[in-house]
């Protein structure tokens, strides 16, 4: 695969979830599988996901308590803005 095709660790960690839903066209699939191949660490990633998956089983978003979903997304929007900002290569705004 060439480097241009080849997925970074960032973008390995945002596809996860499409990953493991199966949603993923069969050209992304196989590009996010080389990956895997060749990153230790991202393989790791992607197993401590299905293992936390395996242990809490599924929550229906119904049945969360408002305060809980509060908290979460507050925490999402958190982490969220601790994300490095891309970076702009062409010209300053």
């Amino acid at each position: 695969m060439t480097e241009e095709l080849a997925l970074r660790c960032q973008q390995v960690v945002e596809l996860v979830t499409d990953y493991l839903e199966g949603t993923l066209d069969p050209a992304l699939t196989a590009r996010f599988r080389e990956h895997l191949r060749q990153c230790p660490h991202c393989t790791q990633y992607l197993d401590q996901v299905r293992r936390t998956i395996r242990t809490l089983g599924r929550v229906e978003i119904e049945a969360l308590p408002v305060e809980t979903m509060a908290g979460l997304l507050t925490e999402f929007e958190n982490l969220r803005a601790m994300q490095p900002k891309p970076r702009r290569w062409f010209g300053r705004r």
